[in-house]
């Protein structure tokens, strides 16, 4: 496996095992923390807006959703202008979280970074956002499954 897959493969899984750990810690899993990041950031909106801003598909935030309802963190209404439309609004109980989660994805991030330079950290940022951009971008290409040569 090439090095930097097979590095950032094992990183990525230790990391999710780490801040779900974290997470946990405030009665969630890791994922909901997502979803209620979305409605911290605008309370009241729709599945699909949820699942374009944590880049998942609307039938997992529903599902999400439905979990942290039965929480007491959210509630789904009908929107006020558009009947056929469900919007998710945080209870106080899921505002309550913002500060701890947060508060909690900090220390971790800290940690994480602490043997790292203050250039170090922004560098490893900036080559992850690129990254990031490049692998988005292979997801735009159409995938060639045509091994053979041209003729």
């Amino acid at each position: 496996m090439p090095e930097f897959l097979d590095l950032h493969s094992k990183t990525t899984k230790v990391l999710r095992a780490v801040a779900d750990a974290a997470i946990r810690r405030h009665g969630l899993r890791l994922g909901q923390d997502h979803l209620l990041a979305a409605l911290w950031e605008r309370d009241g909106r729709t599945p699909g807006e949820i699942a374009a801003a944590v880049n998942v598909t609307t039938p997992a935030v529903t599902k999400v959703a439905a979990r942290i309802a039965e929480a007491g963190l959210l509630v789904r209404r009908r929107d006020g202008r558009d009947n056929r439309l469900v919007r998710f609004w945080l209870t106080d109980a899921g505002r309550a979280l913002q500060e701890p989660i947060e508060a909690e994805r900090r220390s971790l991030e800290d940690k994480v970074t602490a043997d790292l330079s203050k250039p170090e950290r922004e560098h490893l940022l900036s080559a992850l956002a690129k990254i990031h951009q490049s692998a988005c971008d292979l997801l735009d290409e159409p995938i060639n499954h045509d091994d053979s040569p041209s003729a």
